[in-house]
C-alpha cells in the first residue's frame, strides 16, 4: 500500500491550501475531505481579507505576506479568486461614543478612519441612520473562499497530489507516533499528518488521546440567493462580540470544560453583518455559540428570526430578503492566534488550525509550514506552535 509523506485532514482552505504548498515543495500529499459539497467554515464564510488589522510584529508579518499572496493567487493558481479591495464599513451603536470605539483600533497597521452618520451614509446608502452613531472605514481584501479552496486543491492535483473524498474517523497510532488515518473505506498511511479538520480538530485529536488548546464555536448566518439590491461594502460591528467570547471559552479556567460535551463556557453573541459576492448572493451573520460538544443542536427558526431582526436594525433593506439559515463550526485558537506546528510529545503529527481571524493569514502560514518541516528555520511557525490541554 502506498505510504504518503503527508496526508492533510480537511479540505477546506486552510487545508487545500496546505496541500499546494506541501505539494510544491516535493512531497507526496494525500488531500482528505468529508464531504463532496462541503458544509465547512470555508463554505460559509465571509471572505474578508483584513490586512489592515495586524497589531504586533507578528500579526502586521503575516497580514503584509498574506495580502502579498492573495493579490498573485489567481494567477498563481490558474483560476479566479474573485480577489477584489473594498470599504469595510465598522458600524458604532448608537448609545456608543464614536471617539471611544475608534480608539481600540489605534494600534492597527492601518488605522481605520472614523466617519459621522452622513459620511457612513453615503458610503453605504443601505445603512439606517437611526441605528448607527457613526462607523469607522479602511480598505479591506476579498475573496470567493470555496472558489480560492477549489482552486488551491485543483493546482495541488495538477501537480501531482491526490485528494480523495473521505471521512476521516481516527488517527492510527503506533505508540508515540502517528503513521496515518483510518476512514470508514480504508486506511491511509503517511510519513506524516497534519490536521486541518477545523472545527472537528479538537475531537479528532482527542480521539487519539491527544490534548490541545485548540477549540470550536458554531456559526450560524444566513444566506440569500443572488439579489438586485446591492451591497457597496462589507458591513460588520465596530465592536466585535466573536472575540471576547472566543477568549472567555479558551480561559485557562474553562480548558477542563471542553472535555464534556455539555457545557457552554460563554454565554452566545450575535455580531449584525453582511457581505455580498459577486454573483449577487449576500451572507448575513453572524450568531455565535461556545458549544461543546461539535454536535450540538440550536433552534434554526428562532436563530433565523434573531439575525433577521438585528441586521434589520442596522441594514433594513436586507431584514426580509429570502434566504436560508446554515450553520458551521469554526476553530479558534487560545489567544487569537491561529495554532500551528508539532503536536507535544507525539511524532508525525501536526496542527494547521484555529484561523477564525484573519483569513488573510492562511496563505503565508501554508507556505511557511511547508517550508518549515523542508528544513527551514520558522520563528513564527515556534510562536504559534501548539500547547497541550489539560
Amino acid at each position: 500500500m502506498k505510504t504518503f509523506d503527508w496526508i492533510v485532514i480537511g479540505g477546506g482552505i486552510t487545508g487545500a491550501a496546505l496541500g499546494y504548498e506541501l505539494t510544491k515543495k516535493g512531497f507526496s500529499v494525500l488531500l482528505l475531505e468529508q464531504n463532496a459539497t462541503p458544509q465547512n467554515a470555508t463554505r460559509y464564510s465571509y471572505g474578508g481579507l483584513a490586512y489592515w488589522s495586524g497589531t504586533t510584529e507578528l500579526t502586521r508579518i503575516l497580514c503584509t505576506q498574506g495580502i502579498e499572496r492573495y493579490r498573485i493567487l489567481s494567477a498563481e493558481l490558474e483560476a479566479d479568486t474573485e480577489f477584489c479591495e473594498l470599504d469595510l464599513i465598522l458600524t458604532i451603536d448608537r448609545e456608543d461614543d464614536p471617539e471611544t470605539v475608534a480608539a481600540a483600533y489605534h494600534q492597527c497597521a492601518i488605522e481605520p478612519r472614523l466617519l459621522d452618520v452622513a459620511e457612513a451614509c453615503e458610503l453605504e446608502p443601505l445603512l439606517n441612520r437611526e441605528a448607527i452613531a457613526g462607523a469607522l472605514t479602511v480598505r479591506h481584501g476579498h475573496i470567493q473562499p470555496e472558489i480560492t479552496a477549489a482552486a488551491y486543491s485543483q493546482a495541488m492535483m495538477r501537480m501531482g497530489g491526490e485528494m480523495q473524498i473521505d471521512s476521516v474517523v481516527g488517527l492510527v497510532r503506533e505508540n508515540q507516533r502517528i503513521a496515518g488515518v483510518s476512514t470508514p473505506s480504508a486506511t491511509y498511511y503517511s510519513g506524516n499528518v497534519v490536521v486541518c479538520a477545523g472545527g472537528f480538530s479538537r475531537k479528532l485529536l482527542k480521539s487519539a488521546g491527544i490534548n490541545v488548546r485548540v477549540y470550536f464555536s458554531h456559526a450560524e448566518m444566513i444566506e440569500t440567493p443572488p439579489v438586485d439590491v446591492q451591497l457597496r461594502t462589507l458591513v460588520m460591528p465596530a465592536q466585535v462580540k466573536r472575540f471576547q467570547l472566543e477568549a472567555l471559552s479558551s480561559a485557562d479556567e474553562c480548558d477542563r470544560l471542553w472535555n464534556d460535551p455539555g457545557n457552554e463556557p460563554a454565554p452566545p453573541i450575535l455580531d449584525p453583518g453582511a457581505i455580498q459576492f459577486k454573483d449577487g448572493r449576500i451572507r448575513i451573520g453572524q450568531i455565535t455559540r461556545a458549544l461543546t460538544d461539535p454536535h450540538g443542536t440550536v433552534d434554526p427558526t428562532q436563530s433565523e428570526a434573531d439575525l433577521r431582526a438585528q441586521v434589520g436594525k442596522v441594514l433594513p433593506t436586507l431584514e426580509n430578503l429570502p434566504g436560508t439559515w446554515h450553520h458551521c463550526l469554526v476553530a479558534f485558537g487560545y489567544n487569537r492566534l491561529p495554532v500551528v506546528g508539532a503536536i507535544p510529545e507525539v511524532e508525525g503529527v501536526y496542527l494547521f488550525s484555529g484561523f477564525t481571524n484573519p483569513l488573510v493569514f492562511i496563505p503565508p502560514l501554508a507556505q511557511r509550514f511547508a517550508n518549515w518541516v523542508a528544513g527551514q528555520n520558522d520563528a513564527i511557525i515556534t510562536q504559534l506552535s501548539p500547547v497541550s490541554s489539560n
